[in-house]
């Protein structure tokens, strides 16, 4: 100190007090946090640079995933199939041109892209959801993008062109058969935990307002429905339908959801819909999430509310207030625009607007957690937002909520805990038993590692006593090597299901105690 005299205006420690009292916000234990990786035009995975380089490819995903289990997030959404193309090997599709740089021509040396991705994320306790384009078959008319056996090649008549794309015609039974197919292939063949789609349905409108070129398709198939609009919507409708039944039938731990525009509809086009002025889902897209919801044929949905508090065509806060009151006991994610914090318009000059945003959802009742685009406006660390997940928002773990409409009975608890301490004294070794199968036939999809020192209760609803989460039910054992020497803990653990239902806590062991 220099003896400079310091003044702090009223303002400066109002600001002070306002940060103290939202850091110790009470962390949620159960809070999805997920994030898209994006894989068309290389936005996020893998970069240009690592070409068809395998390798580099893998630490790439590797960094990036290490990134974001260090920042809190518990769930990656990656774009598996961006244009009617494939970042896996094991289905009907060509590769895609972003993962090798020509479509068609696979990795080398070879690998499947997905199974690797399913396999890292889980062994840092990360859901892996798969995206899904399900109307895009390209982002370019030219010829030189398509390889020989494309779809479009194959089946040309399945498709219109739309702002030179050439889009699926969703009202073509054909067509929908095929996208469910394709989706299934990922079902069967890959241990995701979710599917998930985006937001692109009937394409967004051009610049012109050009009508979708389907009126041909319409007269074909319009089963006695009298307008396009309402054709539409029950087109999606039946696909989002179908594939749901498809999902559970094979795998009805498999979560499904989808992400469409922040605005269903705008009060003043349908008293139903938001005090918003918006591009609406419903009316534009054609996409109905209300419905979807209300008759349960997703598990959760995650609006893109890419928008600040008091935006005057659609608020942040009143999207928030009325999408949770069409969740119709299923789970809703608010998708946040991250890639947006940069921006100095009205709003997003404030460099704090997500985790207000966060800390808003938090104190809302039918919120269960935030989806980010995209990875790498994270990675980058806009504005320090992944400083703020890491020091703040997320400073501690959590599970992704339980979904009781697909299981609700939780596994037994492991045990047999036993903890070995190190000969230098630096580290714990756990050591733990599998239980035995739940009434449902399940044992352990994963365990939950709690440390408490001697003197604590042992607490398990107290997310920041989480050490370690795995999605391994055959790990039974954890080094803990962030401990104080001389420093006497006990621990305790839990085993997963696969819908993260969770066993009660096993016996509590500290460093060499007899059983």
């Amino acid at each position: 100190m220099t003896g400079k005299t310091y003044s702090y205006s009223f303002f400066t420690i109002v600001i002070c007090l306002f940060s103290i009292r939202t850091y110790s916000q009470q962390l949620p234990k159960r809070e999805f946090r997920g994030v898209w990786v994006a894989t068309i035009g290389n936005i996020d995975w893998p970069s240009v640079k690592a070409g068809n380089n395998v390798a580099l490819q893998k630490q790439e995903f590797i960094d990036l995933l290490d990134q974001h289990r260090s920042a809190g997030l518990n769930a990656i959404i990656l774009q598996v199939r961006p244009a009617a193309d494939a970042f896996y090997a094991k289905g009907r599709e060509p590769w895609s041109r972003y993962l090798t740089g020509k479509q068609g021509l696979p990795p080398s040396p070879f690998y499947d892209p997905l199974e690797f991705a399913i396999t890292e994320a889980h062994k840092r306790g990360m859901e892996l959801h798969a995206w899904f384009n399900p109307y895009r078959a390209s982002t370019t008319l030219n010829p030189a993008h398509f390889s020989d056996d494309h779809i479009t090649k194959r089946h040309p008549e399945w498709f219109f062109t739309y702002a030179g794309k050439k889009l699926f015609n969703p009202g073509i039974p054909e067509v929908r058969k095929y996208i469910i197919d394709v989706i299934m292939d990922v079902v069967k063949n890959y241990d995701v935990d979710g599917i998930h789609f985006d937001d692109y349905f009937y394409p967004y409108p051009d610049s012109r307002n050009t009508p979708v070129p389907d009126q041909i398709t319409f007269g074909q198939y319009n089963n006695g429905i009298e307008k396009i609009d309402d054709w539409r919507r029950n087109n999606v409708n039946v696909l989002v339908h179908d594939l749901g039944v498809a999902i559970k039938k094979i795998k009805p731990y498999v979560k499904y959801g989808i992400s469409p525009c922040g605005v269903w509809d705008n009060k003043e086009n349908n008293s139903a819909g938001s005090d918003t002025r918006g591009l609406s889902a419903y009316r534009e897209l054609y996409a109905d999430g209300v419905k979807w919801m209300q008759e349960g044929w997703i598990d959760y949905i995650n609006p893109q509310i890419y928008f600040p508090f008091k935006n005057r065509a659609a608020a942040y806060e009143i999207l928030v207030d009325w999408w949770q009151k069409h969740t119709y006991g299923r789970h809703f994610y608010v998708g946040h625009g991250a890639y947006r914090v940069t921006e100095n318009k009205i709003g997003w000059t404030d460099r704090s607007q997500i985790p207000r945003q966060v800390r808003h959802l938090r104190e809302e009742h039918d919120v269960e957690g935030s989806i980010y685009f995209s990875s790498k406006s994270l990675t980058d660390n806009l504005v320090g937002l992944q400083d703020s997940m890491r020091n703040d928002l997320y400073r501690t773990p959590a599970l992704p909520p339980t979904m009781p409409w697909l299981d609700s009975i939780p596994p037994n608890a492991p045990f047999g805990l036993l903890v070995k301490n190190s000969a230098n004294g630096k580290m714990n070794t756990l050591f733990w038993q599998k239980p035995d199968l739940a009434t449902d036939g399940e044992s352990a999809y994963g365990y939950v590692v709690y440390r408490f020192n001697l003197d604590e209760k042992v607490n398990i609803k107290d997310p920041g006593k989480i050490i370690f989460i795995t999605f391994d039910g055959d790990k039974l054992q954890y080094t803990d090597d962030d401990i104080k020497q001389h420093q006497q803990y006990k621990y305790v653990v839990t085993a997963i299901d696969r819908m993260k239902n969770e066993s009660k806590p096993s016996d509590s062991r500290s460093a060499n105690e007899e059983i």
